[in-house]
């Protein structure tokens, strides 16, 4: 379908126009505000005029063709224009109204009424249940919304947002950035929001695509315009709300349960080149470093600074937030000392105060600071907002003249930042943005926002790692309810990861030659297709160091495995060799119902809960996604050796997890989830072993 008949359509008809207040009325005006050169017909059945315009009784009574129609009518009566609609060859539709799919079976079945409608008439359908379209550049205008000022408007942001109230919040504030579409899409009945990032990415007023989801649909479409966006070079920037925990299986994984659809949605996000924002704020900010002519290519920020008090919480916000405040350089320390005074801590955030005397000191720290070559880029924190009441006369200009001049003069981006988040003074403002530098608020937010571009322009797109893929015939275990820890290991070991030395066995006397052979102390564990989980069973028997104690073991398992009933019919023991110490990994497969396979890893054993902390890579692999997994976080602290322990094996974790994605790619029709936990990762050189694990098929879940 052809978007561009709703984005940026020929001739509009509102259906519904009137001069009383009213969605129809917003949008006549708004046209004329906008300079929309396109035609315009107001339709209603009962008008001859409606501000000054000739109104037509119906649509079927405008005299040209229409691209699109804004029906601004109660919800009883959108389905009969709909119908006129599509006889006429209109191109496209925006519904209002709500209660659609939203309200129950009766609305949803008339929005599929609708949709069907649409879809074989060629219609682009925008909502229902949405505010609208604006094209700025266009002049274009279908939202609820009255436009006050259309140059503050314009800018290089499209924005494509499933919440009304959302995209009304993003424009009520247009100091530093404008917008080039503003898009709500409601219920997406038709068209996704895949769609109109296809449409933005090509859209050559749009530099930007700032996006708010609740839910993605079309998640492959989303995928393959995100990709095709970071080939662009157009950063889109995503705000998720809904970011509830993954429903349970009836037989589940430590590693689904631990995969939720936030986690997901964040790996799937980092692994097709976007920005992620928590909120508002983040979302705000982001987008304001990136109307900077020079992008951070890196995360090393300097901050200068007219308070003591700022430089304390500045550091103590950016320990807890993960910025980088790098010290100062001796040599550039020296030389700010030498005329601000003495600096405390090691210098950054730079507090150049000094004695007051402003428009030298702050020069001299931010020059020194900018051209030092230790920092990506340099902020200069000054607290200026519109129509304050008190101010340091003269420090708003000596800042931007600053500003402008040291820009002219080094490569890396410069930024001026309120501590506290939508500060601002909009002529300094205007001042500095037209030399192309960006202005930032709040303490975190803005140097957060920093890093997070940083970490988008440095980030190129990574091939994804070959793996074979299996055919269309099921292996043997995809039909068993799951596979228990000895089967699920022996599959693993023909895919490259070590496992313990094991034996299943039938009989007590076979499990003591199989302690025998394996050496004491032995471990011994009943495993079973329908008993994934066995501690709460008592069905894990530890250090068991000769035969008398495999004898006593023996029994207690049958005993407790015969009062579980049919569950443990067909049972095995397994014997297996105690595991040595080492660093526990929790690795594993979660299959997330919209976007696939992903590979889930974080510390093990009784710290999995404890630390809850798990990172994410989908699948298939891309080149360096293991080596950013273990990146960052309390399980590379254990990696290197925490506490007196030497550095644990990282590479042969590392081609663990690649054996693992790549068992889990080959066979990915027919696996829900794979759990290994613990993954023991011994000391340097010395290998890593999986411990326990466990397979559960997709095609019996659920």
């Amino acid at each position: 379908m052809d978007l561009k008949r709703l984005l940026d359509p020929s001739s509009i008809a509102i259906v519904g126009a009137s001069e009383r207040p009213s969605i129809g009325r917003t949008i006549l005006q708004a046209l004329e505000v906008l300079g929309y050169q396109g035609a315009v017909y107001p339709v209603h059945p009962r008008n001859e005029t409606v501000l000054g315009q000739a109104c037509y009784v119906s649509l079927d009574a405008v005299p040209g063709p229409i691209d699109l129609v804004a029906i601004c009518l109660g919800k009883e009566r959108i389905l009969g224009e709909v119908e006129k609609a599509a006889a006429l060859g209109v191109g496209a539709i925006v519904i209002y109204s709500g209660g659609f799919a939203e309200a129950g079976d009766e609305g949803r079945a008339q929005q599929d009424e609708i949709v069907r409608l649409c879809r074989e008439n060629n219609i682009v359908l925008c909502g229902p249940n949405c505010m609208g379209v604006m094209g700025l550049h266009q002049g274009s205008h279908a939202y609820m919304m009255d436009i006050l000022d259309a140059d503050a408007l314009r800018g290089n942001v499209g924005l494509i947002s499933q919440s009304g109230s959302i995209s009304i919040g993003m424009l009520t504030d247009t100091r530093r950035y404008g917008f080039s579409h503003i898009i709500s899409t409601g219920n997406e009945a038709l068209i996704s929001t895949a769609a109109y990032i296809e449409y933005l990415i090509d859209d050559p007023e749009t530099g930007i695509i700032a996006l708010f989801s609740e839910s993605i649909k079309e998640p492959d479409r989303f995928v393959a315009a995100l990709d095709r966006a970071a080939q662009m070079g157009k950063p889109v920037v995503v705000l998720k709300a809904g970011k509830s925990a993954r429903a349970a299986a009836a037989i589940q994984t430590h590693t689904g349960g631990m995969a939720g659809q936030a986690q997901v949605f964040s790996a799937v996000l980092k692994a097709h080149h976007a920005i992620e924002v928590n909120d508002l704020e983040e979302l705000t900010e982001v987008l304001s470093v990136l109307q900077g002519a020079r992008l951070p290519t890196g995360d090393r920020i300097a901050v200068v600074t007219g308070s003591g008090g700022h430089a304390e919480l500045l550091l103590d916000m950016s320990s807890r937030a993960g910025i980088n405040l790098p010290p100062l350089p001796i040599k550039t320390r020296e030389t700010i000392e030498a005329g601000v005074g003495s600096l405390t801590g090691d210098g950054n955030p730079i507090d150049a105060w000094g004695q007051g005397d402003f428009s030298e000191n702050f020069t001299l720290a931010f020059g020194e600071a900018a051209s030092s070559g230790a920092y990506d880029a340099v902020v200069l924190s000054i607290d200026a907002n519109d129509g304050q009441a008190i101010d340091y006369l003269g420090q708003d200009e000596v800042v931007t003249r600053l500003l402008i001049d040291t820009n002219a003069s080094i490569e890396q981006p410069l930024y001026l930042m309120s501590t506290r988040h939508g500060v601002q003074k909009s002529i300094q403002v205007d001042a500095i943005q037209k030399h192309g530098i960006a202005t930032i608020s709040g303490m975190v937010q803005g140097l957060g926002a920093i890093g997070r571009v940083a970490q988008w322009n440095n980030r190129t797109a990574s091939a994804v790692v070959p793996a074979e893929q299996t055919g269309g015939t099921a292996p043997d275990w995809a039909s068993r309810v799951s596979v228990h820890e000895f089967d699920a290991k022996q599959l693993l070991a023909e895919a490259g990861l070590s496992i313990t030395s094991e034996h299943i066995v039938t009989t007590v006397d076979a499990a003591q030659d199989a302690a025998e052979a394996i050496g004491f102390p032995v471990v011994m564990k009943a495993v079973g297709d329908r008993i994934p989980h066995r501690s709460e069973h008592g069905l894990i028997e530890l250090r068991l160091s000769d035969r008398e104690a495999i004898v006593q073991a023996w029994a207690r398992l049958q005993e407790r495995l015969s009062a579980m009933g049919d569950v443990a019919v067909n049972a095995g023991i397994v014997v297996q060799a105690m595991a040595t110490s080492g660093v526990e990994v929790i690795a594993g497969i979660a299959r997330d119902p919209s976007f696939g396979l992903v590979l889930a890893v974080g510390p093990g054993g009784v710290l999995a809960e404890l630390l809850d902390e798990v990172a994410m890579v989908c699948l298939p692999m891309r080149e360096g996604d293991v080596d950013r997994l273990l990146e960052g976080g309390k399980l590379e602290e254990l990696l290197r050796g925490f506490r007196g322990s030497g550095p644990a094996d990282v590479e042969a974790l590392k081609a663990s997890l690649h054996g693992l994605a790549d068992f889990a790619t080959h066979h990915a029709p027919f696996i829900e989830g794979i759990d290994i936990n613990p993954l023991i990762v011994h000391g340097q050189g010395q290998g890593c072993v999986a411990v326990d694990a466990l397979i559960v098929p997709r095609l019996l879940v659920g």
